[in-house]
């Protein structure tokens, strides 16, 4: 109980603390951004129009953006993440796309590195199916900037080993399966 009510404590003035700062405005979409949607080889369904929508407008505004996206497996909801990555990566920014376990990290990898394949973005993964020097060559290269979007579980969090260039944007996947304290 004493551990939950700290745990309370701390939230209410990162909370607090979130309010009253200014985050990265990024810019308004860019013939790019179109492109880069209208490579997508299905069509959207309008739940997922107004869930790009809404993001795009949070990603544009100077408060910091938090915001859950909720639908079933096979709703489109990857499409849409990786879509506010994109608009996260011409703005300058690099992208931590933060999942639970290897599986994931490496179907999404995948599922990403295919998307962006055309467009630029340097996509890349950190999980145990890489070796320990592709994986100290991909944080390097995250340290460097030259990685656009990294990709990974827990592991991603150890801010002693993995540093970002200029971090704009995160975005965790089933995020019930990790802790509050992880998430925030």
């Amino acid at each position: 109980k004493a551990s939950a009510e700290d745990i309370a404590q701390e939230l209410i003035k990162l909370y607090a603390q979130r309010k009253g700062t200014k985050g990265f405005a990024f810019g308004k979409d860019t013939v790019w951004q179109q492109e880069f949607e209208d490579a997508f080889p299905y069509e959207e369904t309008a739940d997922q129009l107004m869930a790009i929508q809404d993001i795009k407008a949070d990603m544009e505004r100077q408060q910091p953006m938090d915001r859950l996206l909720c639908g079933d497996v096979g709703f489109g909801k990857t499409e849409v993440a990786i879509r506010a990555a994109f608009k996260a990566v011409m703005g300058g920014k690099q992208v931590a796309v933060l999942v639970p376990t290897t599986v994931l990290a490496q179907q999404h990898y995948q599922t990403f590195e295919e998307r962006f394949r055309n467009f630029g973005p340097t996509v890349d993964v950190i999980n145990r199916f890489r070796s320990a020097k592709e994986q100290k060559d991909t944080l390097a290269r995250t340290a460097a900037g030259r990685v656009d979007i990294l990709i990974g579980t827990h592991a991603i969090l150890n801010q002693k080993k993995v540093q970002f260039k200029d971090l704009g944007l995160l975005i965790v996947d089933e995020e019930q399966r990790f802790g509050v304290k992880q998430k925030e």
